[in-house]
């Protein structure tokens, strides 16, 4: 144990770096010590230690002291003994001022002790917790890098056991003891410890270790050979130190009734209040004060949170400015009287208006603009009936998820909900969050804590019923900080969140007014309880004709205005004469300029991608339109390809891929909408080895096996040799082979490669298809019908195969493209391969059902078939 008068350990200032001790630092101390000694010390009474010089500090032997450390020289012995048996002889420096000190500037005398503790501070530092064990001598000094070590001698003090060593211990106790009761800050304990203590060299540590005495008389003491010549001089120090604090008593007792420095600065402060308040005047304090009680009056606050807010507020009126608490108070009641609590600013609902505002900023999407409207016509009611009982509607507005890929307008969709019934709009981002205090907020407990995103959102907006929009909540991460899915659970539910409670402001707030609006590309990602919680609408890919008048109707028109190309005279305001303006040029794009953009430089399921590259072509003309070069007013194919460069996407490149036999169109599903993929087999002479690549997963590799199992077993229906397996290799691929892929709707595309290699005629060459195979032929079915089939429209494919039972699918299909391609729905193998094989497949499979052959397996064929 220290006093406060014990300086710690300090060789070096406080923000020097950390320095771990390095593999080769302990090599050149071994190295040092060899060349220095040529063998180990040997014998229990001589050893060799790291030395530790300290500054301003003596530890003695048996007691326990706090040091700190900072000089990358200790820091280095300190990791080094910490790996070891934690000990370390510790000298005390004779200048304190010395940094880095050397041999010459430490004392022979020191103590030999283990580190108990080592905790690491964000400064560099290091903290220490020690305990003496025995006093040594140094003998020799061996090395100084990378730190000091010496040869140490454990030099015991003399002991005896005489009458006079016996009285000078007691009186020892006893001045101890009065000194104790003098001092305030050494607790009785130490007394009792004292007392219980029989060793007089313990009972002399003790003390020591306790008293106000400089470094200088502590290493004196630590020096002095025997326990009596200690005694001696620890009795005249107590005995000088108790003449000087009971003279400092009597002192105290004359000026009792003086006050102290606090009281005179209360009563001060009291004063200048009074003499204010007869001025008229106000403190700051004060004035902070009545302002905030003015705002939680006017804030409309629920009876909870005012009651809170009072009571903070008596607690902020009573502190000083200058408390650590005055600034964390008067944060949080800031917040609280910023909340919106029954601010609301939505406007009466015109449904005619709405659909309007949908139709006008929005292109398609008639089942999602039909739902919002059904949500608003529902919410009228409620609102106009609860005004005709004289009740408070009550709010449960629905969770809407809107999933698409990317560019389809999910955030716009929800910007124009919030223009159509008048709401402000607020808008959070949940991609890569991953701590639930992000969405909860941080208990006040913490430094810098602050309400979550929700509450901050909502204090942005200034309403309680915004329009909240929480982007990309299928990108949500979790980790040992918590799961922000788990919190969203009661913010999205509306059967409570109604009583929300943010860890920051501790209170309930209501979250059921507003008008939460999810979006995402994918589903499975969003966990199954918080799916559940939301009602899904999905957002698939556009045709090309929509893509032609999105980009007709919005994109061309925002991006020539963005790039300067487009001229909006400004409006005349009433009673003014209109503003005549100089002829403008009007620029625009015609129908086969957008489309070649669409085809040839985009593929995806949404718009983004056409934006940019009709702001690509923006950029140039204004280019030219400033350096004065003349523009074509209309902008032609031409134009585009001078504008975009060379075409990126080339759709007729299926003609080319299926020309050859073996080779299938499949169809996918990705984050970003439906795209078109080949499936190659082909066949070498080998043994009847199998393999399957193009990044495929588990699924998808089973779906193989699965389509060759079959070719395998209705070889001869085929008309496929029964034994192409035992002289031949089969390997599929699947481009493009960097791109993962999995699941189980290539079946049928893959039978029909396998098919058409075996059989050695090529599959049609405008024909895609989807479904899952069985061992049986079965047909099974598949999702993403809708964005499957787009990928095949974008493709230039003509005809689609599709499971049976997912003909109900083609209901979501526009009629554009149901009038464009032809929908071929197949129970089995056999009905696909029916469309998807041209005619010499099928003639030749004629010939082979009526040949010899065949005859052998045609019952079992038979039988299959029936079963399928």
């Amino acid at each position: 144990m220290t006093n406060e008068h014990d300086q710690p350990l300090n060789d070096e200032p406080t923000d020097t770096p950390v320095v771990d001790v390095a593999e080769t630092d302990v090599i050149e101390a071994a190295e040092a010590v060899e060349e220095t000694t040529g063998e180990e010390p040997t014998g229990p009474e001589v050893r060799l230690l790291p030395v530790l010089p300290l500054r301003g500090t003596v530890v003695f032997p048996i007691s326990v002291v706090p040091l700190a450390a900072a000089q990358p020289r200790s820091i280095r012995l300190i990791d080094e003994v910490m790996s070891g048996d934690r000990t370390v002889a510790m000298v005390m420096q004779k200048n304190s001022e010395i940094e880095g000190a050397g041999p010459d500037d430490c004392y022979e005398v020191g103590t030999i002790t283990t580190i108990h503790t080592m905790m690491r501070v964000p400064d560099g530092s290091v903290r220490l917790a020690v305990q003496g064990s025995e006093r040594m001598r140094i003998l020799e000094w061996v090395s100084e890098e990378p730190f000091l070590m010496a040869r140490v001698e454990v030099w015991p003090e003399t002991t005896d056991d005489s009458v006079e060593v016996q009285a000078l211990s007691r009186n020892t106790l006893d001045l101890f003891q009065r000194l104790v009761s003098i001092v305030s800050h050494l607790p009785d304990e130490l007394v009792t410890a004292a007392l219980n203590i029989d060793d007089p060299k313990h009972l002399v540590y003790l003390v020591a270790t306790n008293l106000r005495m400089e470094p200088e008389e502590k290493q004196a003491l630590l020096e002095l050979e025997g326990v009596k010549e200690k005694l001696e001089k620890l009795n005249a120090f107590i005995s000088k130190e108790l003449d000087v604090l009971e003279l400092g008593k009597k002192l105290q007792s004359e000026v009792q009734e003086e006050m102290s420095k606090s009281q005179r600065e209360y009563y001060l402060r009291e004063q200048l209040k009074a003499i204010q308040r007869e001025l008229g005047e106000t403190s700051e304090t004060e004035a902070e004060v009545n302002e905030l009680r003015t705002k939680i009056e006017e804030a409309g606050m629920p009876e909870e949170a005012e009651r809170e807010a009072k009571r903070e507020l008596d607690r902020l009126a009573k502190l000083p400015p200058a408390a650590a608490e005055y600034g964390v108070i008067k944060t949080y009641l800031d917040w609280l009287t910023a909340m919106p609590w029954n601010t609301s600013t939505e406007r009466e609902i015109d449904i005619q208006k709405t659909r309007e505002i949908l139709e006008a900023e929005h292109y398609g999407l008639d089942k999602i603009k039909e739902r919002i409207l059904e949500y608003l016509a529902v919410r009228k009611l409620k609102i106009e009936q609860a005004n005709e009982r004289g009740e408070t509607p009550v709010n449960r507005e629905p969770i809407l998820l809107l999933v698409g890929p990317p560019g389809v307008g999910k955030t716009s969709l929800a910007q124009s909900i919030a223009r159509a019934l008048g709401r402000e709009l607020t808008r959070m981002s949940l991609g890569g969050v991953r701590d639930e205090a992000e969405i909860r907020g941080h208990r006040r407990t913490y430094v810098g804590a602050m309400p979550g995103r929700i509450v901050q959102a909502i204090r942005r907006a200034g309403s309680n019923d915004p329009v909240f929009v929480l982007d990309e909540v299928d990108k949500l991460a979790s980790d040992w900080r918590g799961d922000p899915s788990s919190a969203l659970l009661e913010v999205l539910d509306p059967e409570q969140n109604n009583t929300f409670r943010d860890h920051y402001l501790d209170v309930e707030f209501d979250l059921s007014k507003v008008m939460f609006i999810a979006t995402a590309n994918l589903l499975d990602p969003i966990p199954a309880p918080l799916r559940d919680r939301m009602e899904i609408l999905e957002l698939t890919g556009y045709t090309d004709a929509e893509k032609l008048n999105i980009a007709k109707k919005y994109l061309v028109p925002k991006q020539l205005k963005a790039h300067g190309l487009a001229f909006e005279p400004k409006e005349s305001a009433e009673g003014e004469e209109p503003v005549e303006v100089a002829e403008t040029v009007t620029y625009e794009f015609t129908d086969d300029a957008l489309l070649q953009m669409i085809r040839h430089y985009t593929r995806e399921a949404g718009v983004r991608n056409l934006e940019r590259e009709i702001g690509t072509a923006c950029r140039k003309m204004a280019t030219r339109v400033a350096s004065g070069l003349e523009v074509p007013t209309t902008i032609g194919t031409e134009e585009v390809r001078e504008y975009l460069g060379r075409p990126r996407f080339f759709y007729e490149e299926a003609v080319a891929r299926t020309a050859q036999a073996g080779v299938s169109i499949g169809v996918g599903v990705s984050s970003v909408g439906g795209d078109i993929m080949f499936i190659e087999a082909t066949r070498m002479p080998g043994k009847g080895a199998w393999s399957v690549t193009g990044q495929l997963g588990d699924v998808m590799k089973e779906s193989s096996q699965a389509a060759l199992s079959l070719v395998r077993s209705r070889a001869k229906d085929f008309a496929v040799d029964p034994e192409f397996m035992s002289n031949s290799d089969i390997h599929i691929h699947v481009p493009a082979g960097a791109i993962p892929k999995d699941g189980p709707s290539a079946g049928v595309a893959m039978t029909t490669a396998l098919v058409s290699l075996l059989s050695g005629v090529p599959v049609r060459d405008d024909v895609a298809m989807t479904g899952e195979i069985t061992l049986r032929g079965q047909v099974m079915p598949v999702g993403g019908i809708k964005e499957k089939a787009l990928a095949a429209k974008r493709a230039g494919l003509s005809t689609f195969i599709l499971p049976k039972r997912n003909e109900v699918d083609l209901d979501d299909l526009p009629q554009e493209l149901k009038e464009t391609m032809t929908f071929v729905t197949a129970t089995t193998i056999d009905e696909a391969l029916a469309v998807s094989m041209p005619s010499e497949f099928h003639d030749r499979r004629a010939e082979f059902a009526n040949s010899p052959v065949a005859a052998v397996g045609s019952s079992q064929t038979g039988i299959v078939a029936a079963r399928g």
